[in-house]
């Protein structure tokens, strides 16, 4: 019975269907298939919520298994970076994963009964030749030289490569389907090839891979797959899928394709994104201005906000480009209900309150959370000398501005109402302090009379905590960097904002005691987070308050 809670789609209409019709008897097997050649970026995350989520929704079951066919591009490290992404997401695989691998041995005698049914032949056209032979979209291509040797001569080719006597590239495996089918990916594909490649699951006991066409539907087949659900790139690619299951006679899948998650201001290409990496644009593949899962999770984002972005965005057919603003509102909404919130001073500037007792301390209750009593409160002291920020001061105040100002009066968040009455400058004209006083009748009301223009946040000197804030902006400044530019790529519009680094930021002493990785909403800068990574205060903006880009944009259109 399927979970109406949430809305259908296109793909719980297709398992609605078969599960009335009976096919499969009821059960839906799902599975994750990434490959282990980078870590997993957003658009993977709408792949994961979509198949851990059908196999949820039907109770059913999604496997995890990785399409390790080619050692060369793969790693341990990104096997155990997928791991924890899946998990992170909130799922959960039920069984042991499952490697591709795992049914090499099983992979190689389909391959061999291809070839013994005169399916298959092995194909010594070099990497040039083989492209000339393809043909291309207008003009069929041509059957190889190769193509019409004898079942035992193919057998013993195969035998061959699998012994190591043949170099990388110096022969391959190919399906015998169709030179002039107008579909390219069923002329003759290769479903084998030599690679001399240590596996870092099978070690060197095989130096011929399976081609991830082969692999991906066989290993659908031999677990059961009810529902193979890709993106839609895979769409010309499901003859193939369903020649090879129907040649072989195996278990059928049914291979169902919707759109991949296109998202503006990004690239998610695993090679461009390796190339940030390795050419250092970025730190590493979890820097907090990469589209990866574990970026995003670095840089604040919420399980649940990536999963309610993935189902805002639904699943369909038709390929579209999403908003960055869609991705950034669902992790405000998650932590404006969720953050706590905490004072912190990014362009701190020294306020002595004149006619307070000098060495005198108090201790002000403050929410945690305005609209959320179980959040509790939290202990914040108040002493004589202050820091605000330098952004909150101006000698000449614009129009309808709300914060300090000569002889002008201010609330400070959760204290006393404070007017500052004297302006102190160094020898280069620059606000260096500002001398106010406070009144003590103030804390937590507003007397009559008096008219405080705003409310603004600070921290006391005596107690304040020295952090380091990590600005983090969005890594690209055009919303389309991977498009094709005749002159350009995407590296040409890599944002030089995208981090701006604050030394010495003074926080409340009470996100000593944050957790790595906590959220937090910094009162009236933005959402934050304190850094997985990095030992001592160091915070890492998630996002701003509002979204500074559409203003932006707009201006641009």
């Amino acid at each position: 019975m399927s979970d109406t809670s949430k809305p259908g789609n296109f793909i719980t209409q297709i398992i609605d269907k078969d599960n009335e019709s009976g096919k499969h008897g009821g059960k839906v097997l799902t599975r994750f298939p990434p490959e282990p050649n980078g870590y997993l970026h957003i658009g993977h995350a709408k792949s994961i919520c979509l198949n851990f989520g059908l196999a949820q929704r039907y109770q059913g079951q999604c496997n995890l298994r990785f399409d390790d066919t080619n050692p060369e591009k793969e790693s341990v490290e990104y096997i155990e970076s997928i791991k924890r992404d899946v998990e992170w997401l909130g799922f959960q695989w039920k069984e042991d994963i499952k490697f591709a691998s795992d049914y090499f041995e099983q992979l190689f005698n389909f391959a061999v009964q291809l070839i013994q049914e005169g399916k298959a032949y092995v194909c010594q056209l070099n990497a040039e030749q083989m492209r000339e032979y393809r043909g291309t979209l207008k003009e069929p291509g041509k059957n190889s030289p190769y193509r019409d040797r004898s079942v035992e001569e193919n057998m013993a080719l195969f035998m061959d490569m699998k012994a190591g006597k043949y170099k990388d590239g110096e022969a391959v495996l190919r399906a015998k389907i169709d030179m002039a089918s107008p579909n390219i990916n069923m002329r003759d594909p290769i479903i084998y090839r030599v690679r001399h490649v240590h596996h870092h699951q099978t070690g060197d006991a095989w130096c011929v891979y399976p081609m991830y066409d082969f692999t991906h539907c066989l290993s659908d087949a031999i677990e059961g797959i009810t529902h193979s659900v890709c993106t839609l790139e895979f769409q010309d690619h499901r003859p193939l899928y369903d020649w090879t299951l129907e040649t072989l006679g195996t278990a059928h899948p049914q291979q169902i394709e919707f759109a991949r998650l296109n998202l503006n201001y990004t690239v998610t290409s695993k090679r461009k994104l390796k190339q940030l990496v390795d050419d250092k644009h970025v730190g590493s593949w979890d820097d907090p201005r990469m589209p990866t899962i574990s970026g995003l999770r670095r840089r604040g984002y919420t399980a649940a906000s990536i999963r309610n972005f993935c189902d805002r965005i639904g699943v369909t057919k038709s390929d579209s480009v999403v908003d960055m603003g869609m991705l950034e509102h669902a992790i405000r909404e998650d932590l404006d209900a969720n953050a706590n919130r905490a004072m912190v001073v990014l362009n701190p500037i020294k306020v002595t309150l004149t006619n307070y007792p000098e060495g005198k301390e108090e201790i002000f209750t403050v929410n945690n959370h305005p609209k959320n009593e179980e959040a509790g409160t939290r202990e914040v002291p108040f002493s004589k000398h202050l820091f605000v920020d330098a952004a909150d001061f101006a000698e000449v105040p614009p129009r309808k501005w709300k914060r300090m100002t000569l002889d002008g009066a201010v609330r400070l968040r959760g204290g006393y109402v404070i007017t500052c009455s004297e302006v102190v400058k160094n020898d280069n004209g620059d606000v260096v302090e500002l001398l106010c006083t406070y009144d003590e009748n103030t804390l937590g009301v507003n007397p009559e009379g008096y008219k405080p223009k705003g409310v603004i946040h600070w921290v006391s000197a005596e107690h304040a905590v020295d952090a380091q804030v990590n600005l983090y902006d969005r890594l690209f400044d055009n919303e389309a960097p991977d498009a094709n530019y005749e002159d350009k790529t995407f590296l040409d519009f890599i944002n030089s904002d995208s981090l701006t680094v604050i030394q010495g930021a003074k926080a409340e002493p009470s996100l000593l005691n944050s957790a790595k990785g906590q959220g937090f909403q910094f009162e009236r800068e933005g959402y934050f987070c304190r850094d997985l990574k990095e030992e001592g205060m160091v915070f890492n903006r998630t996002v701003t308050l509002r979204d500074s880009w559409a203003k932006i944009e707009a201006k641009g259109k």
